[in-house]
């Protein structure tokens, strides 16, 4: 199905699949096992593909392309190996606050090397005591003279310990709340900023999850990310416009679990038959692929709001989230269900889909926490009218 692509766009995804069916795929279990980031892999990533500018503008040497296109880009790599998605495409988070709030000037600083391919940005929000209750956070940027020092600890970073630069919370004037968060770049190398060890995790193993603790961090005053105290909108933006990309995740992870329990269930016999004409089986795969199908419309249907700065990309954003998130649980579920004890053992790819796919359901807001968002729309448009 074309799913209203255009021929640029699924010339892109051909392009993608093929690299990641032939060079992402055949390894994705031996990361997965060295619990490792795969340096030299997304190095080839970075150089072959040349898709590491795809949503920056051309001004600051990207692509100029959307988000509906890095859904694309994601949605495919995910389908290989989702530890090595998040390796390769953790800076398209990190680096979402820049877009959003950031000063012509910082953006042709900070993302013309992200072009380049030298430089990776995390994305610094969660904290130890604060994961979901991101106002109960607690790192704070005091400002003295022309720098801020910045104090606290940031929880559960992608590609904290492969990162160069942090785009980083912080309360500015605590008073206030959320009105009071500042959002800041902050190299790697800056004294006081240690790396804490790596999280030894369920899933998503090969990608690079790490503490990032800040001790009387100094950061001039130009490292600022547009304004103060608007830190807390950028970190809404950003949280919007990244959610579509998480639901590709979702989709990826549930086409592979579909492709590999479809191909086991034609081929394994049971009863003097191939278990795919069992009804139970069939109706198990039929499940999958309508997960598969509704998880991608909605995903690209959120994409694509998210290109045109639709108003309601919020709500949007949120059930692509909810949806492809949960599906991919259960799609990775079935399909180790259908795989049966085969399925258990790492021989087989669905137990590593099964573990990947939890952390979607977690990150970036919990299913729980975009069911809240959506009910709030939702409650809205009825007192409305809408």
């Amino acid at each position: 199905m074309s799913y209203g692509l255009t021929e640029e766009q699924i010339e892109l995804k051909e392009l993608i699949k093929e690299f990641t069916q032939k060079e992402v795929v055949p390894v994705a279990a031996e990361w997965d096992e060295k619990n490792q980031h795969p340096t030299e892999l997304v190095n080839r990533m970075r150089r072959e593909l040349g898709i590491n500018g795809l949503v920056i503008p051309e001004e600051y040497g990207g692509m100029g392309l959307g988000s509906l296109e890095q859904c694309i880009v994601t949605e495919e790599i995910s389908r290989g190996c989702l530890g090595i998605a998040l390796c390769f495409g953790y800076t398209g988070l990190g680096m979402l606050p820049i877009l959003k709030g950031a000063s012509h000037e910082q953006k042709k600083k900070w993302l013309e090397p992200v072009v380049s391919g030298e430089h990776g940005i995390s994305f610094c929000l969660s904290e130890p005591g604060a994961g979901s209750d991101v106002p109960g956070m607690s790192t704070k940027a005091e400002k003295k003279g022309d720098k801020y020092i910045i104090n606290g600890a940031k929880q559960w970073i992608t590609g904290g310990g492969s990162a160069n630069a942090y785009t980083v919370f912080a309360y500015t004037d605590k008073n206030r709340g959320t009105r009071g968060v500042s959002c800041f770049y902050v190299p790697r190398n800056s004294p006081g900023l240690t790396v804490g060890k790596k999280e030894d995790k369920l899933g998503i193993r090969a990608s690079d999850t790490r503490q990032i603790i800040f001790e009387d961090v100094e950061v001039p005053k130009e490292n600022l990310i547009g304004r103060e105290n608007l830190g807390f909108v950028y970190a809404l933006q950003t949280l919007n416009a990244s959610r579509p990309y998480v639901a590709s995740m979702g989709v990826g992870v549930s086409q592979a679990a579909l492709d590999y329990a479809a191909k086991y269930a034609k081929e394994r016999e049971q009863f003097g038959q191939k278990i795919s004409s069992f009804q139970a089986v069939a109706h198990m795969l039929a499940d999958m692929s309508i997960i598969v199908e509704t998880g991608r419309e909605i995903t690209y249907k959120a994409a694509r709001m998210s290109d045109s700065n639709d108003p309601n990309l919020a709500k949007f954003s949120a059930i692509a989230k909810a949806y492809t998130s949960e599906g991919a649980m259960k799609c990775s579920l079935d399909a180790v269900q259908i795989f049966g004890g085969y399925g258990y053992t790492k021989e087989y790819p669905v137990e590593k889909l099964m573990r990947d796919a939890k952390i979607l359901c977690i990150f970036e807001g919990t299913t729980q926490i975009q069911k809240n968002e959506i009910a709030t729309y939702v409650i809205k448009e009825t007192a409305t009218g809408k």
